[in-house]
């Protein structure tokens, strides 16, 4: 046998070996998260706090068709404030869409995502909310962390692999907020905003909720900053609390801030046209920047944007960076959203048949016994503060026609678990009468009202 040969038949066996070896460590790391990945699981459904997710057979409205469930069902739970997620004109501008610009782009907006769409859509919610500029993103999640994200304080490239030394680079680079500057957060502010927030370089200033006196506090804290940013959101999802804009707008010219607001629960029906939370309140000049979302009253289907001064959104396209590497947004659904801005820059009446179809529903549960929070939105929670009495509510309202979803600890404080009641432009007198009676009698079974 040749020296060569003796070599080989020596170093198969071992190669065998180790590789069997290095599988079993691997098979064994598998087992290992697996069981770990069990226990949380199991922990979370030890808690009540499981969160199953039905399935809709149907497109979404006031009335769906759920898989298990018989007849329609009436959908209290979606974001669909103007019941424009099935609008006919909607919905056929998705369709030409899709015929004449296609179903996606495949690429980025600088590369070639970039159609005559897409700047029609940004030059239509500039127009809305009377900005001068806008720019669009994959959500509104994207567009909060678009705003605020850097890469983290001392990050350096020297620090890194050559290779690694021109992504550092990038992602260093502020957007509208550095190291000298100051960004003041409300406490409840949402998850997206508090992400981005994280990864922001400026001095991190958190105020309590809604507390104008905490705010002044941290804004003279503030005042060696060269730019100080007070963010908040319009409407807070979890409550259906309003910000006290005139306030924060009135500390912020006396403290040298900018104003931004999250509108992702305001756009498209609060107001007297529509537009939002500033021109609810009066403050649509004082409000700089306004980031937003299509995927709720605008449609319902996917998108987020920001609008504010145009040298703001110039430098969001160049530095941005969920914008800079996410797919542009596909035709189908710009088409979708214009067609919704259209419907609303033409007339308020859908946005104004709201307030009296939340009051009934807040008006007729308070009556009946139970704890609404918030407080003339169409986000009426129901609070029950038990996580498993939420849920098990929510099944016993399914069963009743009504589909709602309750709501606890992560996405609400442990014991302030409630379900979301959401009022849609497109229910009827009727089918909030009928969603009250439906509470009564399941509130009753499990001993909320008597």
């Amino acid at each position: 046998m040749s020296l060569g040969k003796a070599a080989r038949s020596l170093v198969s066996p071992l190669r065998g070996a180790l590789r069997c070896s290095g599988l079993s460590r691997s098979y064994t790391a598998a087992a290992e998260a697996r069981a770990v990945l069990e226990h949380e699981l199991e922990t979370i459904r030890a808690a009540g706090t499981w969160k199953s997710e039905r399935i809709i057979t149907s497109k979404q409205g006031p009335e769906i068709s759920v898989d298990g469930s018989r007849g329609s069902i009436l959908n209290f739970c979606a974001n669909n404030y103007l019941g424009l997620s099935s609008h006919p004109e909607v919905v056929q501008a998705g369709i030409d869409a899709l015929k004449t610009h296609g179903a996606g782009l495949s690429s980025v907006r600088f590369i070639c995502g970039t159609q005559d769409l897409h700047k029609k859509l940004e030059q239509k919610l500039a127009e809305f909310h009377e900005r001068e500029d806008c720019i669009l993103y994959a959500s509104c999640f994207d567009a909060n962390a678009g705003l605020f994200e850097v890469g983290p304080n001392g990050f350096e490239a020297k620090d890194l692999p050559r290779y690694d030394q021109y992504n550092s680079e990038l992602f260093s680079q502020q957007v509208l907020l550095g190291p000298d500057d100051a960004v003041l957060s409300d406490e409840l502010n949402h998850a997206s905003i508090i992400d981005g927030i994280r990864l922001c370089r400026a001095k991190r200033l958190r105020y309590k909720h809604m507390d104008l006196g905490d705010l002044e506090t941290k804004l003279k804290e503030a005042q060696s900053s060269r730019m100080r940013l007070v963010v908040t959101d319009g409407v807070f999802s979890m409550d259906g609390d309003v910000a006290p804009l005139r306030g924060i707008c009135d500390l912020a010219e006396q403290y040298g801030a900018m104003v931004f607001i999250d509108e992702c629960h305001a756009t498209g029906f609060l107001g007297p046209r529509g537009r939002g939370t500033d021109e609810l309140l009066g403050v649509m000049d004082r409000v700089h920047i306004i980031n937003s979302t299509l995927g709720k009253a605008l449609g319902g289907a996917a998108g987020g944007y920001t609008v504010g001064p145009k040298p703001l959104i110039d430098l969001l396209r160049q530095r941005s960076r969920p914008y800079l590497f996410s797919n542009a947004l596909p035709p189908p659904v710009v088409g979708s959203a214009t067609r919704a801005v259209e419907l609303l820059l033409a007339s308020n009446e859908i946005a104004q048949s709201m307030t009296a179809k939340t009051m009934r529903f807040r008006n007729k549960m308070t009556q009946a016994g139970f704890t609404i929070a918030g407080s003339a939105h169409p986000i009426c929670p129901v609070m029950l503060g038990d996580a498993r009495l939420a849920s098990l509510m929510a099944d016993d309202m399914l069963k009743l026609g009504v589909y709602v979803i309750g709501f606890s600890y992560p996405v609400v404080p442990k014991g302030k678990a409630r379900i979301r009641v959401q009022i849609s432009a497109a229910h009827t007198d009727e089918d909030i009468d009928h969603c009250v009676d439906a509470f009564i009698q399941t509130g009753r079974k499990h001993g909320v009202i008597s």
